[in-house]
């Protein structure tokens, strides 16, 4: 198959249980790729295939899956929903070209849906809008329509309406074709008859089909003046105006049903096929400057005949190797070719190329534009490398990955796992860029830092089980910062004499709190070569090297600004090296004076509490030193967002199911950085010298 019209990449994202896995095991059904039906509630899915995965009913890493439907192949992606999976969810949307938003019926837009709902809007995807759940106590459609104009600020264009509510949700009617698919009690999707719309609906029918159209036309200058004048479009003319408004974004086709009792999918199917982007109709991938950055203005046009350019957005270590995932924009790739990384400037030759099907491959021997494969055994390829012809070196833009902002220390509970243990933190590290690994050098102490609690969870647990390392973990830890709130100017002198040549650098300079998000800055303002320019490196780098080290307690330093503005110089004694040595003594002597002070990491907290338990929840956030930003009422539940020092937040998720009976839920991200309260930092400063006093 080489039409690229004939593809779609599509994704599968939504808010933690609102049914995307139990989606895609529906389509994978239809479409033939599986004969029996897997399911979340006892772990049998299909894509959920991680032990992990299967226990906690959870997706963690966005798998792979390919199908066809009416003639198309549907490259299909299930995304996690967890907010400390949401790098899986950006990664994935990097490389699609459309996908189907999940909504639960009865949860509506729930704070992790707008996350992703988000990063789709950014990563400029056409989606579909799919409410599932219908059969659900408390489901409500036009509720859920509502949400999404309300609370994500989009264009829903309702396309099916449900027959019957709750436990009595039979079916669903088409609004463009004004036919009802209702389906009987055996929960086959195929079991489905088309008839007549229900009596009873006919006139809700008609206004949302109005509606319909009248959305629909205005993507169209010609039918919508032959509309004015009461002309009714063609199905195919409405169609076609329904793909570009939603290729534009300018609107969200809406569909709804239960994935779980199998209603109402084959029309997600038939709409993905006729309303989303083949990858030759998405804005092509920008080409970027290697070294800076910048787009360079060129693009990488969709076309087998252009030269290869593909990127790699994942990395999987399974039981056949380590698969690289890649997405192919242009070109072909067939085994043997040799390609080139441009991100290391090694060429590698193509072994094995696998199209995915969740954790289960078939061997290609070639593929080309559009595709979405991967390859076995690549070596030093990260997430995020271009992939491409070594004679058309280019680079494809990058992709930006959340900062961690939680860690643990671990450590292998005999001698024999750390060389294991090394080992394995080292692919896992390839395949999940929000999940870092350092050493602690005085202790020899192996520091993971990740996302979130639940993700570092995962991370011991796939240590534990996948790789056979049992650990010993510390207390979660949080990343502190230091800064400065007071302006220094000061000098130092740096002289050694020790027969020979000695060492000698002078300098005065000012040391000032920089803007927020700012980072480390440097200046000279010296005249008359007091300090010669080619030492002005060197002064840089000593106060630079000194950043990682606060004067509180140890914790890397932001936003200082430096400025060198004069000093002194040994026309035999003085050296580069004098020179970084003297910014280092300045360091240590200034900073104390600076007024410096300890910074913690703030979170955007975003709770679901129902209406009974808000006083509690908000109560809580206060104790936990929270600032409340918003509070927005829905049919199920009241939405409360806020700031809160992450410190506060360990143990949340138990605290919160406590108070609200087992019905809250929340998710949170890193917000900024913010200066600690005194008694916090007090407690904290000591801690951390008495760790360094053990070390």
């Amino acid at each position: 198959m080489t039409d690229l019209s004939k593809y779609r990449n599509i994704g599968i994202f939504a808010h933690v249980d609102a049914g995307k896995t139990t989606t895609t095991e529906r389509i994978l059904k239809l479409t033939g790729k599986i004969h029996k039906i897997g399911d979340t509630h006892d772990g049998t899915s299909t894509t959920d295939f991680m032990e992990q995965e299967a226990e906690r009913g959870i997706t963690i890493q966005s798998a792979a899956v390919s199908c066809f439907w009416n003639d198309h192949r549907l490259n299909v992606i299930d995304t996690p929903g967890h907010v400390d999976f949401t790098v899986e969810v950006y990664r994935s949307l990097k490389v699609l070209d459309g996908g189907i938003g999940v909504f639960c019926g009865s949860g509506g837009v729930e704070p992790q849906s707008e996350t992703n709902w988000r990063y789709a809007n950014e990563s400029n995807v056409s989606r579909l809008i799919f409410v599932n759940k219908l059969d659900r106590m408390g489901a409500d459609f036009f509720n859920v329509v509502d949400q999404v104009k309300n609370v994500l600020g989009a264009t829903p264009l309702v396309m099916t309406m449900p027959i019957g509510r709750e436990e009595d949700f039979v079916g669903v009617v088409d609004i463009l074709n004004r036919k009802a698919y209702v389906w009987d009690d055996s929960g086959l999707p195929e079991n489905y008859e088309i008839q007549d719309v229900p009596a009873d609906m006919v006139d809700e029918v008609e206004a949302y089909r109005e509606e319909l159209v009248e959305t629909a036309v205005e993507q169209d200058d010609d039918l919508m003046e032959a509309y004015m004048e009461g002309q009714e479009p063609s199905i195919e003319e409405l169609k076609r105006c329904i793909r570009k408004g939603t290729r534009d974004l300018a609107f969200f086709p809406t569909f709804c049903g239960s994935a779980y009792k199998n209603k109402g999918i084959q029309l997600v199917l038939d709409a993905v096929v006729d309303y989303l982007p083949a990858p030759t109709e998405v804005d092509p991938q920008p080409l970027t400057d290697k070294e800076t950055g910048e787009a360079t203005g060129e693009v990488a046009t969709v076309s087998a005949d252009e030269p290869f350019r593909a990127l790699a957005f994942k990395i999987m270590d399974d039981r056949f190797g380590a698969l690289t995932f890649v997405r192919i924009y242009s070109g072909k790739l067939a085994k043997g070719d040799t390609i080139l990384n441009a991100a290391t400037g090694k060429t590698e030759r193509i072994g094995r190329m696998v199209e995915m099907q969740a954790d289960d491959r078939n061997e290609l021997t070639s593929a080309q534009a559009g595709d979405i494969i991967a390859i076995v055994g690549m070596k030093n390829v990260q997430t995020g490398h271009t992939l491409c012809d070594p004679k058309h070196e280019c680079t494809l833009e990058p992709m930006i990955f959340p900062v961690p902002v939680i860690s643990i220390a671990v450590a292998p509970k005999d001698k024999g796992g750390s060389e294991k243990m090394g080992i394995a933190i080292g692919k896992m590290v390839a395949e999940d860029p929000s999940f870092q690994v350092e050493t602690d050098e005085e202790t020899g102490e192996t520091i993971l830092k990740g996302m979130g609690e639940l993700h570092l969870d995962i991370k011991v647990d796939i240590l534990k089980r996948t790789y056979g390392v049992d650990l010993v973990v510390g207390q979660p830890q949080v990343a502190y910062r230091e800064t400065i709130t007071k302006p220094v100017e000061d000098s130092y002198t740096h002289k050694k004499q020790s027969g020979g040549s000695g060492q000698f650098g002078k300098i005065d300079y000012r040391i000032k709190p920089g803007e927020q998000g700012s980072g480390f800055k440097f200046t000279s303002t010296v005249v008359g070569g007091n300090v010669p320019k080619e030492f002005w490196p060197a002064v840089e780098k000593g106060f630079q090297g000194m950043m990682n080290t606060g004067p509180l307690a140890g914790f890397p330093v932001l936003d200082v600004e430096v400025e060198l503005f004069d000093g002194g110089f040994h026309a035999v004694d003085s050296s580069a090296i004098a020179f970084e040595i003297a910014a280092k003594g300045a360091f240590r002597q200034s900073m104390p004076k600076a007024g410096p002070q300890l910074l913690e990491p703030i979170m955007h907290v975003d709770v679901f509490t129902p209406e009974d338990h808000v006083g509690d929840v908000i109560g809580d956030l206060n104790r936990r030193r929270g600032m409340i930003k918003d509070q927005q009422a829905g049919v199920t539940g009241v939405r409360i967002k806020g700031d809160v020092p992450l410190s506060e937040m360990f143990g949340y998720i138990g605290s919160l199911r406590t108070m609200t009976s087992g019905r809250g839920q929340f998710s949170m991200e890193f917000a900024h950085y913010a200066p600690c309260p005194a008694n916090v930092a007090e407690s904290v400063i000591a801690a951390q010298k008495e760790k360094n006093a053990k070390k």
